[in-house]
């Protein structure tokens, strides 16, 4: 009786499951992709803020990839923040200081109180906008790089459109190997849901690596107030701040020039702790409908995980589970094969035998985002 009811369960989650994972991809079709006008005029004032600690192999590039920006030099500026560094970040940033005059350099250290925080990544971002000449923020992080059009594409949509918030797209380098893949599809597949979620109004997502707000609306909502015990969080959770007060002028940028690439996690242990951090934040959404989806997602990819142990008892179990596998896999390709060609890439075929390994990170990095602890730049985090 209890089988049947468990099973019962599991297809009650599916269905809902299938239902939203559809209904992200009809979202994901009814977008075009953003192009910036030929008769565009550049006028918007950007200040990029670039909180770092330990980014000596990363900064320079992630730096020059910004000044080689075909945009006006005089209408963006670049503030990095040091964020407690012990490597050569800050004299790395004061060279580049020589070659680029809109590059400012914080140290987080020069106005600290000895005072520990739970969100230095939140600290330096307020710092770096106490001291921005620009009239919007754009965030981003060391380990970034841009396209020449970065910018001109904020600032177009900003022209065209008069949002007050930007979410701009993020994906993963892929080196070929079995994490790296991984990671690229998972992230791809994040990313494809903030794009048709954010366009169509449901769902307050985006990526701090790639956003933008003005900066009178940061202040507006008093920035990170009420957040700010909350180690992540400096993107999403503002965002929501930022919809409830401007419900009707949140965008999503939808453009390939708008892309922002990172590394993944070099390993696995980076990885989970990592997407830790992301789900530890899960329950501070006051848009409760990310909340609810996070709830059936986690539950249902749980009853999956759980499912193959219990067969080693009911083994007709095992088949039931193969079942749902590839319904799952069937349904997310479905989303995932047009949100792979807007990123160019080609291994979504992949996802179907990387299943487990995604249920299994789902409920370990679910459970110990509530009750666990992770390390974030060198600090543990409860």
């Amino acid at each position: 009786m209890w089988l049947s009811i468990y099973l019962w369960f599991t297809v009650a989650l599916f269905i809902p499951y299938a239902i939203i994972i559809l209904l992200y991809r009809k979202w994901f079709l009814q977008l075009h992709p953003f192009l910036v006008p030929v008769s565009f005029q550049p006028l918007t004032n950007f200040s990029i803020i670039i909180p770092a600690r330990n980014e000596e192999d990363k900064i320079a590039v992630c730096l020059q990839s910004i000044f080689r920006q075909k945009y006006p030099a005089h209408l963006f500026e670049v503030i990095v923040v040091d964020d407690h560094s012990t490597d050569q970040t800050s004299e790395i940033v004061q060279q580049l200081q020589k070659q680029f005059v809109n590059l400012k350099l914080i140290r987080l250290a020069d106005d600290a109180d000895g005072k520990a925080l739970n969100s230095y990544k939140k600290k330096a971002i307020e710092k770096a906008i106490q001291i921005a000449t620009g009239n919007w923020i754009i965030t981003t992080d060391a380990d970034c790089m841009m396209t020449e059009k970065w910018i001109e594409s904020f600032a177009a949509v900003i022209q065209q459109k008069d949002p007050v918030f930007v979410a701009a797209p993020v994906a993963f380098c892929n080196n070929g190997t079995v994490i790296s893949t991984f990671q690229c599809l998972d992230f791809m597949t994040l990313q494809g849901i903030t794009a048709a979620s954010v366009s169509a109004g449901f769902h307050s997502m985006c990526n701090g690596a790639n956003l933008a707000y003005r900066k009178d609306v940061f202040a507006e909502v008093n920035g990170f107030k009420g957040i700010d015990m909350i180690a992540s969080g400096d993107d999403m959770l503002l965002m929501n701040k930022i919809k409830q007060k401007f419900p009707s002028q949140i965008e999503f940028l939808f453009s390939k020039a708008a892309i922002v690439t990172t590394d993944p996690m070099a390993d696995w242990k980076s990885f989970i702790n990592q997407r830790i951090r992301w789900a530890s934040k899960a329950d501070q959404f006051k848009d409760k409908s990310i909340f609810w989806v996070l709830v059936l997602v986690y539950f249902f990819n749980l009853s999956l995980f759980v499912m193959p142990f219990l067969s080693l008892f009911y083994p007709m179990l095992f088949l039931f589970w193969l079942a749902f596998l590839s319904l799952k896999s069937l349904v997310e390709l479905l989303f995932v094969i047009p949100v792979g060609r807007f990123f160019n890439q080609p291994l979504v075929w992949q996802l179907p035998l990387l299943q487990p390994l995604h249920i299994a990170y789902t409920v370990t990095a679910g459970w110990l985002g509530k009750f666990g602890s992770y390390y974030w730049k060198g600090r543990k985090v409860k």
